[in-house]
Formats: structure tokens, C-alpha cells, sequence
């Protein structure tokens, strides 16, 4: 790894199995929460899921909306595809502003407590028509974070709806722990590597349309996952990474830390430096 900047978007799945991790999820105990209420924050210990909640006005939107296609023509000029943009606040300044955005970290922090790390950011851009899938999975299978507590905050950059592949969970899942999966190779069509078998096992399924300029969270034990776009628009949307200060991470990704709200431990999150 030779810069903060050089993450892959699946990572290494022996390596993360090397660490030794609390893995539960933490109910929200917060009697006095700023931006939610009280019956979001039993929605989101029950189901694991809220949404949607409103951040962007339709100007703000459009302006991340056209600021998107410019980068978006960028990584297909040189060769990659709409799923490569991925640990985007360490190189482009615009990312890490949304990541620090004070309507977006508000939420968060009424989840997660007043010492609020944003580690990740990734475009996840299906084209017209786009085959691909993204397979039942829970996000914690793939980062090296204890104990788990992590969320994943859903930007909405278009509509998100049945027809373009918009994300669909099973609510309640995050109560089951690590759920065991099968993987998949690269000519599965799926955009990461490995799929719940038998999710409705685990929890209510729901499908979650969300309108652009609008997020989602959900638990980083949420088994969730989205069909290909079958339709003539794209579908892409912004997640945003964050967790306690109190989570440790491994295998260096305690480089890809922002303090977005109260204070942290240098020596667990040295602090990232905001790209120009």
C-alpha cells in the first residue's frame, strides 16, 4: 500500500479474517437525540434501517448531481468503471465536505454517540441497463473494524426506485451477528464477492425507493444487497462510512479517518488531511 489514498474496493478477505473482532450489534440508547426522535431511534435499534431523511436541497442536488458526471466521465476516460470510485474523500475535496456535512453528521450522531469518525466513501453507479447485481450481503464481512459498530449513510445522487436497482434489506438481520456466506467470482455479475444464502431467513424483506438529495443508513450487520438497473436511467448514490472513535481499525484503514464530530485518540485515528 503505498499512499492513503490506495484502498481496494473488496478487500483482502483472508486479511480481515485475521482480526479478532466483537462482532454484535450496539443498540442506540440516547434519551436526547438532536435532529431524530425517539421513535427513529426504536425504529433503527429494531430494523437496523432508517430512511429516507432529507439533506440536499433540489439546487444542492442538482449541483452534486452535475458535479458527479464530470467525475464519472473522468474515471471512464481513463479506463475504469462506475463502481472504481472508491475512497473518494481522500482525493477529491467535494467528497470529503459531504462526508463532514453537518445535516449528514447530525444523524449520525444521534446514532452513534458525540465522537463520530467518517472513514469511507464509494460511488455506486449502475448505468442504463447495468447487468450487474450487488448480492445480499453485510457490510462488516468486509472491514477490519471492532467492535462492530460502524453505519453506512446511503447518498441518493439520482432516484433510487425498483426499476434502476434501487437497495432493498431485510430489517431486523443486524440482530443475528456475522451471517455466514457463499462467495462469487468476478464473471458471477456480482459487484462484490459474496452473497447471503437464504436472507428472509433472518430478518422482513423491504425494498427502500429514496429520492436524490436524500439518504438512508443502515447497520454495518444489515444484510441488504440491490437488483441489476433494468431500466433507461442510472441509478448511483454516494455511501458515506462512519463509526465511533471508540471502533479500532486494522490493516491500515485507521488512515482513512476524519473526525467529523467531537474528538478522537490520535494514536486510533491519526487523522486524514482534506484533498484539494
Amino acid at each position: 500500500m503505498n499512499d492513503a489514498t490506495d484502498f481496494a474496493i473488496i478487500p483482502d478477505r483472508k486479511s480481515i479474517a485475521t482480526v479478532e473482532r466483537e462482532i454484535r450489534f450496539f443498540p442506540t440508547e440516547n434519551p436526547a437525540p438532536s435532529v431524530l426522535s425517539q421513535a427513529q431511534i426504536e425504529s433503527w435499534n429494531r430494523d437496523g434501517y432508517l430512511g429516507p431523511l432529507d439533506v440536499l436541497d433540489p439546487q444542492e442536488t442538482a449541483s452534486l448531481r452535475a458535479y458527479f458526471d464530470d467525475l464519472l466521465a473522468q474515471t471512464f476516460a481513463a479506463g475504469k468503471d462506475s463502481y472504481s470510485i472508491s475512497s473518494a474523500h481522500l482525493k477529491h475535496a467535494r467528497v470529503w465536505d459531504l462526508l463532514s456535512h453537518p445535516k449528514i453528521v447530525a444523524y449520525v450522531s444521534d446514532l452513534l454517540g458525540e465522537n463520530v469518525i467518517g472513514w469511507g466513501s464509494h460511488f455506486f453507479c449502475k448505468m442504463p441497463g447495468d447487468g450487474k447485481r450487488v448480492d445480499w450481503h453485510q457490510d462488516c464481512s468486509y472491514w477490519p473494524l471492532t467492535p462492530t459498530k460502524a453505519v453506512t449513510v446511503w447518498l441518493a445522487i439520482d432516484d433510487a426506485d425498483l426499476d434502476n436497482g434501487g437497495m432493498e434489506v431485510y430489517t431486523g438481520s443486524h440482530r443475528h451477528g456475522l451471517i455466514d456466506f457463499d462467495t462469487t467470482d468476478e464473471d458471477s455479475g456480482n459487484v462484490l464477492d459474496q452473497v447471503v444464502v437464504d436472507p428472509e431467513k433472518y430478518g422482513e424483506h423491504r425494498f427502500t425507493p429514496i429520492a436524490a438529495g436524500q439518504v438512508s443508513i443502515h447497520s454495518d450487520l444489515l444484510v441488504h444487497g440491490s437488483a441489476p438497473n433494468q431500466s433507461d436511467r442510472r441509478r448511483c448514490g454516494l455511501t458515506l462510512r462512519y463509526c465511533p472513535a471508540d471502533v479500532t481499525a486494522y490493516l491500515n484503514w485507521e488512515r482513512k479517518g476524519v473526525v467529523v464530530a467531537g474528538t478522537a485518540p490520535q494514536d486510533r485515528w491519526p487523522g486524514a488531511t482534506r484533498p484539494f
